[in-house]
């Protein structure tokens, strides 16, 4: 193993779970979450690490294995239907309407092959489309020839564009078969369709709403997220879903985070301030599933309703200490009574792993970052220096390391800034102590510069009387 001169030597994991700080007992129950699908609910200050524990969640869940669409209901379009497709099923469908024969250059059409650019039609060779030919070097961009016959007799519809094209369409007229085929660039290939195959498969996709895709993320963020958009919403239709000019109800769904998140993790951060919602995020994942309606009275959204759209999600919830009170008992009944309640961890031993466990972190925090150099080994010392004072200060811990690592992490990037201005190659010590100063909360320079932060606030509010003498135009 080679020596570590900066943190550009040090490996960063693979696995997220691996590359949080400082909570390693905390993070056997997580896996164990992860394993049996518990729910959870993570409580500390800010900057710990919960948000990269729920996102640590999602990378070690398996993909999604369902699509849920919806279609029209003809005997009520106002409560559209729910359709729910396994993996293999939307595979095949999108199978379906991708191929329905796929061939080489050498075996369509002399013109088809011309036209997107297999075929030179100079020479007559094939080659890549869209570049020139290998054999005579003319430009595949010149018009085709309009008169092809083989063994049939064709009618280009697209006759006189200039250039390859990515489709062309064809009218046959043969013994065997009379109609219009459509030839597609697949890659290297060529695609043949027919027309009516084609639009059969347009019109069928038309009518289906997918409206949580197979290609989704399981990670879904809902921090803040409003009424709608934690759980769906109807668009309004200003001509009443009128069967000629308006838009069908099951085309203005939208669903909400709950439903994004169905095989997924629902993250949820400050979760008290969710106040009420928190009824429904309970109710969803009781019933594990959830209906969506239009919820705005005025808007004609609010007759669609559609019933028992999937919800099946992970839930991650976190909050600060003092906020735990604000969590509705329903809801915290439910996480322990299928998951669990963790208190992170603030600080850690100052030890030699850990504080090697720290110069990972710099190094990660470096290439998350991408804008800052790397760091020298003395520049790590002073930071986990750093982190060893914040611990005794803030959390009253003797021979520990705080794992505020949010804000630690905002120093490295100041240094980091110092460094970037200076064309420094590398974060130096005095990069790090000058971020260290600099980087005080508010609160700490209202201390230094009036005493006290009262004595702060007061100065921002009392207005000097002896501004009057010098006039309005002063003020």
């Amino acid at each position: 193993m080679r020596p570590i001169k900066t943190t550009k030597d040090i490996k960063i994991p693979e696995d997220p779970l691996e590359r949080i700080v400082g909570q390693e007992t905390i993070i056997e129950k997580v896996k164990t979450a992860i394993k049996q699908r518990r729910h959870l609910l993570l409580v500390g200050p800010p900057g710990i690490g919960k948000s990269m524990i729920a996102q640590a969640i999602a990378y070690h869940l398996p993909k999604p294995e369902y699509e849920i669409s919806l279609i029209n209901n003809p005997e009520t379009p106002q409560h559209p239907l729910v359709v729910v497709k396994n993996k293999e099923q939307v595979l095949k469908e999108k199978k379906q309407r991708e191929i329905n024969e796929v061939i080489n250059p050498e075996e369509a059409p002399v013109v088809v092959a011309e036209k997107l650019g297999f075929r030179c039609a100079r020479c007559g060779k094939i080659g890549a489309p869209e570049e020139p030919c290998n054999h005579c070097g003319s430009e595949k961009n010149n018009k085709t020839r309009t008169t092809p016959f083989e063994d049939m007799m064709t009618e280009v519809l697209e006759i006189g564009k200039e250039g390859v094209e990515d489709q062309v369409r064809i009218k046959i007229r043969s013994e065997k078969k009379e109609g219009i085929m459509v030839y597609q660039r697949f890659g290297n290939k060529i695609r043949v369709t027919d027309e009516k195959e084609l639009e059969k498969q347009a019109k069928k996709k038309k009518q289906e709403n997918v409206i949580v895709s197979l290609n989704r993320k399981v990670f879904v963020h809902a921090t803040g997220a409003s009424e709608t958009e934690l759980l769906g919403d109807v668009r309004h239709d200003p001509y009443g879903s009128h069967p000629e000019i308006g838009t069908p109800a099951y085309l203005r769904v939208v669903p909400g985070a709950i439903h994004e998140a169905h095989e997924g993790v629902l993250f949820i951060d400050e979760l008290p301030h969710l106040g009420n919602l928190q009824n429904f995020i309970l109710t969803a994942m009781q019933e594990k599933k959830f209906h969506i309606v239009g919820r705005n009275p005025q808007s004609a959204g609010a007759a669609v309703k559609v019933e028992d759209v999937p919800c099946d999600f992970l839930f991650v919830g976190a909050c600060n200490i003092k906020d735990v009170q604000d969590i509705l008992s329903p809801l915290r009944s439910r996480i322990l009574g299928n998951g669990y309640e963790i208190l992170m961890n603030t600080h850690m031993p100052d030890t030699q792993e850990n504080r090697f466990l720290l110069t990972r972190f710099v190094a990660q925090e470096i290439i998350k970052d991408g804008k800052i150099p790397h760091t020298t080994m003395s520049a790590v010392e002073d930071l986990i220096e750093e982190a060893r004072r914040r611990a005794k200060v803030i959390d009253d811990a003797r021979n520990a390391l705080t794992l505020r690592l949010r804000d630690l992490g905002g120093v490295l990037r100041m240094a980091g800034d110092f460094a970037a201005s200076e064309k420094s190659k590398l974060i130096e010590s005095k990069h790090i102590k000058e971020a260290i100063e600099e980087s005080k909360p508010i609160e700490l320079q209202l201390e230094e510069r009036y005493g006290s932060v009262w004595k702060g606030i007061e100065k921002d509010q009392v207005v000097n009387p002896e501004y009057g003498k010098l006039g309005k135009s002063y003020i």
